[in-house]
């Protein structure tokens, strides 16, 4: 580098031009670097404006769904889903099933056969371990015939349509059993209410004539439109005495199950029409 005249500072001692201006070139920086500044700051926000265009595009361009920022559609904006047709019910409901009392309470519902034969089949019955022999069996369309003098008029007086008899019998003891049929439930209850005296008892098949003059053991009940009587006592002509078990169990034994046998018949007929019914 060159000097002027007068030495390295020239006159009077400060920097000739060619010494360059610190603090201008400082200015001239900083001006800069704002305009850099500026710069960025426009151009993020022309950036975020270009965005914006860009959703607003696709958002009308698919309809107007809105969308979350993995651009599936948000759960407001979800189409619901069509109703679905309930399944048809029919208004009409089913018959309820027969009821087995109707069948056994009304004549011209049991006709189903009747006997001694579908009352009493089998040449035995067993109760709670207790097994009894059939002796004889009849059916007695006469009803007073088959009933003491003093029991008749409660048979004859209510319509009874006949009596059916089985006699069972164990260890000495004997018990005959008659039903007497009618026509409807009512007349059965008050033939059940009317009674006095007792049923003839049968012997036969086995067991010898007993209870005709000497005290027996008496029951009466009535189911449905039968109505069921039972005299048991002793084939060796001995007396029922009020402190008596064994008689007394034996005619609750036959008793029993001669009202199961009614109710069975009525089960049976009900379950035949419900078949029907079904069918």
């Amino acid at each position: 580098m060159s000097f002027g005249q007068g030495g390295p500072h020239g006159p009077g001692g400060s920097y000739d031009s060619a010494t360059p201006d610190w603090g201008a070139m400082a200015d001239l920086t900083a001006a800069r670097n704002r305009r850099r500044k500026w710069m960025l700051i426009g151009g993020g926000a022309l950036a975020t404006a270009v965005v914006a265009t860009v959703v607003a595009v696709g958002v009308v361009n698919s309809g107007g769904t809105e969308r979350d920022p993995q651009g599936l559609p948000t759960p407001e904006a979800l189409p619901s889903e069509p109703e679905q047709p309930e399944p048809p019910f029919s208004e009409v409901s089913p018959p309820p099933p027969p009821d087995p009392r109707d069948f056994i309470s009304d004549a011209e519902k049991d006709t189903a056969p009747l006997n001694a034969k579908t009352l009493f089949p089998g040449d035995k019955i067993t109760m709670s371990s207790r097994s009894y022999a059939q002796g004889s069996t009849d059916n007695a369309t006469n009803c007073a015939a088959a009933a003491s003098g003093r029991l008749s008029p409660a048979l004859t007086g209510n319509g009874c349509d006949q009596v059916i008899r089985a006699t069972y019998s164990r260890d000495g003891v004997a018990v005959t059993v008659g039903v007497a049929v009618f026509g409807t439930e009512k007349q059965a209850q008050q033939a059940k209410e009317q009674a006095n005296g007792n049923i003839q008892s049968l012997p036969g098949g086995g067991v010898p004539a007993f209870c005709r003059s000497t005290a027996c053991r008496l029951t009466t009940n009535s189911v449905g439109r039968y109505t069921y009587f039972t005299v048991a006592g002793y084939t060796s002509g001995q007396d029922v005495t009020s402190a008596d078990t064994r008689a007394r169990q034996a005619g609750k034994d036959v008793a029993d199950y001669t009202f199961n046998s009614i109710v069975n018949r009525g089960e049976a007929q009900a379950s035949e029409a419900a078949t029907a019914q079904a069918g």
